[in-house]
């Protein structure tokens, strides 16, 4: 146990200080976060260094083989709900935000518009709504095909980045704290993690600093869905593939949609706590009574770890 403990908080330090030095160094310079190439590049730097992380203090440090942080590629059925599961979730995150007072139906997708003045040049606005016009078919459901392609596809790699550090090795290390108390703390460690970007506001233009709080808030509860898929399909790349399609649908949620704010609505708001809140509820309920085999046991402790 002492070994796993100082294997996590190795981890943990290397990913907070490289991942903090690549934000802060770009604010310092002068660089914001948005649509432009460099941010993107920034953003993908900073999604990539837990992998980092992770292979080097698991194989260079610790001289153990990076494979055994949960890298395979045998397919098993949970790997098609860590591909469809997230964009179930945005839909049902949309339909929590109309139950909101001052939220309502926009299929002219004003609600988007108005997000997305604050990102894109009034030149970019205007294609992009002739583009929409054009549509043969509601660009919700374009948006739906894409984003499925995208987070089994590009945005999984970008996932890996990710995963293999949060649901690879620091989920290994923490396993013997039991399920639900390592995935709250995994949860919490990958919401302080944002920190830096969210500040300069990413997820939450409108409120950066309660934005803080609000992601740890979102990954805490994310965390368990993430980390049960991992071990019912015995493979951290059906990790990724969840963290890759939930980042590439988790728009859908807004899509159509007029009013709220970003700490109201959307995967990251309070209609989609609600929504990941009913699915940890379903997995507990599923993992206790339907699950032939169980990976958490009635105490909170996971009974077969499947590393």
């Amino acid at each position: 146990m002492i070994k796993n403990i100082k294997k996590s908080i190795l981890f943990v330090s290397l990913t907070f200080f490289f991942s903090w030095l690549i934000a802060i160094s770009y604010y310092i310079s002068g660089g914001r976060l948005g649509t432009t190439p460099q941010a993107t590049a920034v953003l993908l730097a900073y999604m990539f260094v837990p992998m980092m992380m992770a292979i080097i203090v698991q194989k260079f440090i610790y001289k153990e083989p990076v494979k055994d942080l949960g890298i395979s590629w045998r397919l098993n059925r949970w790997f098609l709900v860590a591909w469809l599961l997230p964009a179930g979730m945005a839909f049902a995150t949309l339909g929590v935000s109309l139950l909101f007072p001052g939220v309502e139906y926009s299929s002219e997708m004003a609600g988007l518009f108005e997000r997305l003045g604050s990102i894109f040049t009034p030149e970019q606005m205007e294609q992009l709504k002739r583009q929409f016009e054009a549509s043969p078919v509601h660009p919700i459901w374009i948006a739906l095909f894409q984003g499925l392609i995208a987070g089994i596809t590009i945005n999984a790699v970008a996932g890996f980045g990710e995963e293999l550090g949060w649901r690879g090795l620091l989920q290994k290390e923490l396993h013997y704290l039991g399920f639900w108390k390592s995935s709250a703390i995994i949860g919490i460690i990958w919401g302080i993690w944002h920190a830096p970007i969210i500040i300069q506001g990413y997820n939450y233009p409108q409120h950066p600093l309660a934005g803080v709080f609000m992601m740890t808030i979102f990954t805490l509860l994310l965390s368990p869905i993430f980390s049960y898929v991992r071990l019912k399909a015995k493979s951290v790349i059906a990790a990724a593939i969840i963290h890759g399609s939930l980042n590439a649908t988790a728009g859908l949620a807004i899509m159509v949609i007029k009013g709220g704010d970003d700490l109201t609505t959307g995967i990251t708001g309070l209609a989609g706590f609600i929504v990941l809140a009913i699915v940890n509820l379903a997995i507990f309920a599923y993992d206790r009574f339907l699950a032939k085999e169980p990976v958490i046991t009635g105490r909170g402790h996971m009974s077969k770890p499947a590393y």
